[in-house]
Formats: C-alpha cells, sequence, structure tokens
C-alpha cells in the first residue's frame, strides 16, 4: 500500500510534465478546445510524546479533470472525464482507499435560443479497486468493486447554459442501468438489483448541474448535482449526489481544496451492525476531503 501512496505522486508528476510540454490548442479549424486540471494532495499529522493524544495519519490523493468540448455553429458537445484514487494510513488500522472514481460525462447540445439547448445526455461511473466496510475488530466486508456497480444514465432533454460556470440539464426521458459484475455482491442484491441479476433496468426523469463562482481573489466555490426519480418503481425514493469543492490557489502550483460529497440512494445498502447481527438498509452517504497539494492546469 505504501508503494501505492508512491505511485500516485509519480503519476502526477508524469502527466504534469507531459502537460507541460503540451501546449493547449484547439484543433482542426478550431472546433474543438481541451483543458484540464492535475491534482495531487497530501495531507499528514504525527505525534510524539502529546499529552493531549492524537493518532499518527498520512493520506495522499490524486484527482484528475479533464474537459474536451466542441463548438461549431449551434452544435456543441460537451465531455468531462474525472479520475480520482486515495489512499489513507491510520496507526494500527493499515492503509485503506479514501478516493476512487471514473467518471465520464458527454452532452451533445443543439443550440434553441439564446442560453437554450435541446441535448442529449450521457454519463457513466464506476471505481477502479475493491472497496469494504469495517466493524470494530477490522474485520472488512466487500462493498463494492470495478463493475460494481457501474452507472449508465442517458436520454434526450433540455439545458440551460449561461456559461461553463453555470449549466443545468434535464432529461425528463431518460435511462438508468446499474451493473454489478460481482459475484457475491449481486448475489446479495447490492446496488437494487435483484439478488443473482446482475443488472437493474430504471426509466425515469434525470437532473444534472453544475455552478462554479469565484468568492474572493483565488477561491473559488464548485457546486454539482445530480438528480435521478425511476418512474417504474416508487418515484418519490430520489437519487441525490451533491457535492460542493473549494478551491483556495496559493500560488501557480499549490492549492489548498476542501470538498464534502452527499449521496442519498434508495438502492445503496449499507452494512450496519444490529445486534451482532449484519443488516443492509439506505442511509445518507457522506465524504469529505481537505488537503494542501500541487496543481497544474492546462
Amino acid at each position: 500500500m505504501k508503494k501505492n501512496l508512491l505511485l500516485l505522486g509519480f503519476l502526477f508528476a508524469v502527466i504534469a510534465s507531459h502537460a507541460q510540454t503540451t501546449t493547449p490548442k484547439d484543433t482542426t479549424h478550431h472546433y474543438w478546445t481541451i483543458h484540464g486540471q492535475n491534482t495531487f494532495l497530501i495531507n499528514q499529522s504525527s505525534f510524539v510524546n502529546w499529552a493531549a493524544g492524537g493518532v499518527n495519519s498520512l493520506a495522499g490523493n490524486i484527482v484528475l479533470n479533464y474537459d474536451f468540448d466542441y463548438k461549431k455553429g449551434k452544435l456543441s458537445w460537451d465531455n468531462k472525464a474525472i479520475i480520482g484514487y486515495g489512499l489513507s494510513k491510520q496507526a494500527g488500522l493499515g492503509w485503506r482507499k479514501n478516493d476512487d472514481r471514473l467518471i465520464l460525462n458527454s452532452l451533445l447540445g443543439y443550440q434553441a435560443a439564446k442560453y437554450w439547448l435541446y441535448t442529449f445526455y450521457t454519463n457513466f461511473q464506476t471505481q477502479f479497486s475493491k472497496g469494504y466496510s469495517y466493524d470494530a475488530s477490522n474485520h472488512r466486508t466487500l462493498i463494492s468493486a470495478l463493475f460494481a456497480p457501474a452507472i449508465v444514465t442517458l436520454g434526450p432533454g433540455f439545458a440551460y447554459k449561461k456559461s461553463d460556470n453555470l449549466r443545468v440539464n434535464i432529461s425528463p426521458l431518460a435511462s438508468r442501468i446499474t451493473l454489478v459484475q460481482n459475484d457475491s455482491l449481486a448475489n446479495i442484491g447490492s446496488f437494487g438489483v435483484k439478488p443473482g441479476n446482475k443488472s437493474l433496468y430504471e426509466f425515469g426523469a434525470s437532473l444534472d448541474a453544475y455552478y462554479k463562482v469565484n468568492l474572493v481573489e483565488n477561491v473559488s466555490l464548485e457546486n454539482i448535482l445530480k438528480m435521478y426519480s425511476n418512474y417504474l418503481n416508487k418515484p418519490t425514493n430520489i437519487y441525490a449526489d451533491y457535492t460542493a469543492n473549494l478551491f483556495m490557489k496559493v500560488n501557480k502550483f499549490i492549492t489548498v481544496n476542501a470538498g464534502v460529497e452527499l449521496i442519498s440512494d434508495p438502492n445503496a445498502q449499507i452494512l450496519f451492525d444490529k445486534n451482532n447481527y449484519p443488516d443492509y438498509h439506505s442511509a445518507l452517504q457522506v465524504k469529505q476531503i481537505f488537503g494542501a497539494g500541487l496543481t497544474y492546469k492546462f
């Protein structure tokens, strides 16, 4: 696991050096615009003979955020790829992942009015490695894996887009497919699939919103909201995913980042201990990340 943390830093250095030797530019006829951000965060705390107590910890996260946008006349095609992975270690607990995501977004649009577009929206998300929950005895239970789940959401709709920092897409006829390509997770019906099945199809409405604002000089706040309602089964049980990221720029390369993500997913059955017996039910999911590190934009 220690090697994995070093690998995160090495991967960031390779990507940043490659980006520095590549001049960002529009491709043929200036229809394409490509830009991105590579961030490596690290935070650490250490205590020796500290009277107030404390737990030694170390964490490292790498986040790659790229945009590939096409614009020609009234036609636009916005694509985003987000890759995040992180590891943390606390004394006595060993190494555990604290971030693991692969997100691909695509929005094909045709301008209908000044700020309005007809659209077709696609979103794909999964993770790279196995995830576990841990009990008080540090015993782990598998709760996720590669393509378990993998979620695809797509459908036609319309969008309000005032700028790259303010856009809202609504799809009233959206399909949502959840894949669970892990036998042990599929057999217990994880992520809403029927036990023994490896996929779940839903049909409903989706909303995807993005808003970024500069609070003060060198400090910006990014807001991302995703919502989905399944017409076919309990449409009032709405899936909601909200992320707030605070970016504080120290200089050209050094940033301090803080983020929180809240997920309400009726299909996600979280493992709890109820009177020494496993109990699965939906609950609010919360993830927080804070750290200082290196950021390279191009």
